[in-house]
């Protein structure tokens, strides 16, 4: 896969480049800012973005907002997200766009840092985002479960479907959620119906629903705090 990086720190912005090509990837562009990535995303035309959420100069929210630029304009472009620790705004910004009719094709990962250093799971999350899929990190996932919790289809949910949900958000299989609940797979699969069913969630074709579940309360909020 062709990938183009983005990140401040020479020492991260090089492991990952490491990481990547001795994994078979081609890393195409290793930048330490956002001034020239839309110009090099056109240049190299990668496979896959990933990028720091603060870059400089200002070291706040530039990562993001090269973000949600390349996700405005290049809609089917995967993006990896990397964070120091969770923030849920940002977070937020880039999932209610992707949860939008005009983008619904990207791919989008928001992992925080830190699992970059369990390099099977960083590479597998690499692999999948590549594929279609959306990826985010448990931490993430737990504050955004937090928030959905007030929404009011989340209401409607039992207890089993809330941990089942927790889990398939966290990108876990059926198979793995059957055996962190000590349950059938026939039954972790009646949940999972029953949890699209009372969120209102139609099948897509990358089975994004399954992390799109647990945060589609962004999608009636719009991505604003609340």
């Amino acid at each position: 896969m062709r990938i183009l990086i983005c990140e401040d720190s020479v020492l991260l912005r090089e492991g990952i480049v490491r990481l990547l090509e001795d994994a078979g990837h081609e890393v195409v562009a290793a930048l330490p800012d956002a001034e020239a990535l839309e110009a090099r995303v056109a240049e190299t035309a990668p496979e896959l973005c990933i990028l720091d959420v603060r870059l400089p100069p200002s070291f706040t929210d530039e990562g993001i907002r090269a973000a949600l630029r390349l996700r405005s304009g290049r809609p089917d472009l995967p993006l990896l997200v990397l964070s120091q620790y969770v923030e849920e705004r940002y977070a937020s910004e880039l999932i209610a766009a992707r949860g939008t009719g005009e983008v619904a094709g990207g791919a989008l990962g928001y992992l925080l840092k830190d699992r970059v250093a369990d390099v099977a799971e960083f590479l597998d999350s690499v692999e999948r985002i590549g594929r279609g899929a959306t990826v985010l990190d448990p931490e993430v996932v737990a504050q955004l479960l937090t928030r959905r919790a007030r929404d009011e289809r989340m209401s409607a949910l039992t207890a089993r479907e809330r941990q089942v949900l927790a889990l398939i958000a966290e990108g876990r299989s059926n198979q793995a959620i059957a055996g962190a609940l000590f349950l059938s797979e026939a039954s972790v699969e009646k949940h999972i119906t029953a949890i699209f069913q009372k969120l209102g969630l139609e099948p897509d074709e990358h089975g994004n629903r399954r992390v799109l579940a647990a945060i589609a309360h962004i999608e009636n909020t719009g991505g604003t705090a609340s």
